[in-house]
């Protein structure tokens, strides 16, 4: 089960971010496609590979809420509904999305639904598995990117390899109804997905360094990432997914994450700053005064950052120097 939305009608609509301006060289009759994502972190994918000739505009762009909690005003259905192209999560992590992709004629580029497809898989190296309860299990010695659709970590956008797949499906869906900047929407996917294999090498020197160490989450938001890194997460089950699900997690799930931080099996705790409440804030008190070394995580890119790789680098550096001070 996820997250219920909430009703919060109104108050994101007028923070819309538009992140790439028109252009009068489209090839389009009726202006530039216009490409609507669902949170500011789909909607820089699609802005970097739109460049200059297309329109994008992210629906929620709040840096501190949470974005499983948002519901569309009016306004924004009308955006949507006057898109050319959707980008979005999927996975009921922005349902919205998926109802109006459903019955629009608008291109979807649905990034869950890319989870299982292989092809930027291998190409940085290293391994990519299941991770955590939500996954299902299976042989992965081969080191593809190989998940069983179904009940899985819904925080995709920590999934490196489909946030590639994301940007290819864009530069196809922009170059259809552009034809005339195609050669320009794909040579933009290839630059972005060249950043993205920077950002899985990170990751392959963390696997390198620190394979099979223990960390712990709040809640369930790297999941992906922290695989391909070769880390294990060690947070019960019943705590990450209570969370994900706002509820307060069990007392003996609250005690066994205590346990672990107070006793320091996890060298690392990586907190969601988008997913907080007086449990998690808890946990993060006993991580700091246990000396375990914290990294924050984000759902949405921070305020003053519109591109995803440099969101993403900087935050794989700081777990890379959280398990650096954390490894004695």
């Amino acid at each position: 089960m996820k997250k219920s939305l909430l009703a919060t009608a109104g108050v994101l609509s007028a923070a819309a971010l538009v992140l790439s301006a028109c252009s009068s060289d489209s090839g389009g009759t009726d202006g530039p496609p216009t490409v609507v994502a669902s949170t500011n972190v789909w909607g820089s994918v699609a802005a970097a590979v739109a460049g200059d000739n297309a329109e994008v505009t992210a629906l929620y762009t709040n840096a501190d809420g949470d974005p499983h909690e948002f519901e569309p005003s009016a306004a924004d259905t009308a955006t949507i509904a006057d898109a050319d192209i959707l980008v979005f999560n999927g996975g009921h992590y922005d349902s919205y999305m998926e109802e109006a992709a459903a019955n629009s004629d608008a291109t979807a580029v649905d990034a869950y639904a890319l989870l299982g497809s292989d092809e930027h898989a291998d190409e940085a190296g290293g391994e990519h598995t299941d991770d955590g309860d939500e996954h299902a299990s299976g042989d992965h010695s081969d080191g593809a990117h190989d998940h069983a659709h179904g009940d899985q970590n819904e925080h995709v956008f920590y999934d490196l390899p489909v946030v590639a797949q994301v940007a290819d499906k864009v530069a196809d869906a922009l170059a259809e109804k552009d034809p005339g900047n195609a050669e320009s929407y794909r040579a933009n996917a290839e630059t972005f997905t060249t950043g993205i294999d920077g950002l899985r090498a990170k990751l392959s020197t963390i696997r390198e360094q620190h394979a099979d160490t223990e960390v712990a989450q709040t809640e369930p938001l790297a999941g992906y990432m922290l695989t391909e890194a070769g880390l294990v997460d060690i947070a019960p089950a019943g705590f990450t997914q209570a969370v994900e699900e706002g509820q307060s997690p069990a007392a003996a799930d609250r005690a066994a994450l205590q346990d672990i931080l107070a006793d320091r099996r996890a060298k690392v705790l990586i907190y969601n700053t988008q997913a907080v409440d007086p449990v998690t804030q808890a946990m993060l008190d006993v991580a700091r005064s246990a000396g375990v070394p914290v990294v924050e995580f984000t759902e949405t890119l921070p305020d003053g950052v519109t591109d995803y790789v440099v969101w993403q680098g900087a935050q794989i550096d700081a777990l890379t120097a959280a398990l650096g001070s954390g490894s004695n």
